[in-house]
């Protein structure tokens, strides 16, 4: 059985009868891309002289949206639109109301404000809709975009890997820096490890990266996708200009574990909220890197810590005495 059709069964409600008919439809409206109306459905499927009703294809459709394999989207065109949830993050929409053609993005800025207000009202978010209603660049200015359409799949991979090429290469920024300026031998071992590590990361997420483009060239062309601002310039970059105002050892480590704590969190967090993708498994990836890291820089904190213990303030006061005397 592919994957897609082991999706359908999971979803499959306990003691569902199968339909022919209805799995027909479903695997049809799963290899659509796009928007689709209940009546652009009809037409898809009854292409190749299918037979079969409106009414059918009407109750498949709200049968999918309760499995949680189809969802249900308004545009404001009067009728209601489905999108599948199969390999299909949850985003928001740009609608053009010049050419009623609609664009997907998601934003972990647009979540975490959404998160924060209905947390404050004491309000359990269920469901959140975004939809933006406008004039697109193509009918503001009559520019064209690229002539194809793509896969939201593919421009999560893309823009997925992008935030962890940007992550890879601050962090490498980040821990060259510490191994420079750290003065306990062991310390800098351990940051050069990681420099080290996220060299070897970063040739390989580039790599996935090229291979990606293989499959469509014109992919760089395609708007963003994925606005994720705090880690698009890297989730190492305040960290490493902490480090370049100049810290001892332990700040140093202290400033790594943040830093690491802090991606840890943000790939597992969005990883675990997407659905099956090639995105979902590059976040996860870089999640389990992180926490890896994470335990490494905590381990070696706690034995600088030992082997260095801070000097009490009588004791500095004391070196203080002799040195003037």
């Amino acid at each position: 059985m592919d994957p897609q059709s082991e999706y359908v069964e999971r979803l499959r409600p306990p003691g569902g009868r199968r339909s022919s008919k209805r799995d027909l439809i479903v695997n049809v409206f799963l290899q659509q891309e796009g928007h689709l109306s209940a009546d652009d459905l009809v037409d898809v499927v009854r292409r190749d002289g299918r037979k079969i009703s409106r009414a059918t294809v009407y109750r498949t459709l709200q049968w999918m949206v309760e499995a949680g394999i189809a969802r249900k989207v308004d545009f404001g065109e009067g009728r209601f639109r489905f999108e599948h949830s199969y390999r299909h993050p949850r985003h928001f929409h740009l609608i053009c109301k010049g050419c009623n053609q609609s664009s997907e993005f998601l934003s972990s800025d647009i979540e975490g404000l959404i998160e924060e207000i209905a947390a404050t009202r004491g309000f359990e978010a269920r469901k959140s809709v975004v939809q933006i209603y406008g004039t697109c660049d193509a009918c503001r200015t009559g520019r064209r975009g690229p002539a194809h359409k793509v896969t939201t799949e593919l421009l999560f991979a893309r823009d997925a890997l992008r935030i962890a090429i940007a992550t890879e290469r601050s962090g490498l920024d980040f821990y060259r820096r510490a191994a420079r300026l750290t003065r306990d031998a062991r310390g800098r071992q351990v940051f050069q490890k990681l420099a080290d590590e996220e060299k070897e990361h970063l040739a390989t997420l580039e790599a996935r990266y090229a291979e990606l483009l293989e499959q469509d060239p014109e992919l760089e062309s395609h708007p963003t996708f994925l606005f994720f601002k705090g880690a698009a310039n890297g989730l190492f970059a305040a960290g490493a200009e902490e480090l370049s105002r100049g810290v001892d050892d332990r700040a140093a480590l202290k400033i790594g574990i943040r830093c690491e704590r802090g991606s840890h969190r943000f790939f597992k967090r969005y990883g675990e909220r997407f659905e099956d993708s090639e995105g979902k498994r590059i976040f996860l990836e870089f999640a389990e890197e992180e926490r890896e890291h994470l335990q490494l820089l905590m381990r070696e904190y706690r034995a600088l810590r030992d082997r260095q213990p801070k000097a009490s303030p009588e004791a500095g006061t004391k070196r203080t005495r002799r040195a003037s005397a």
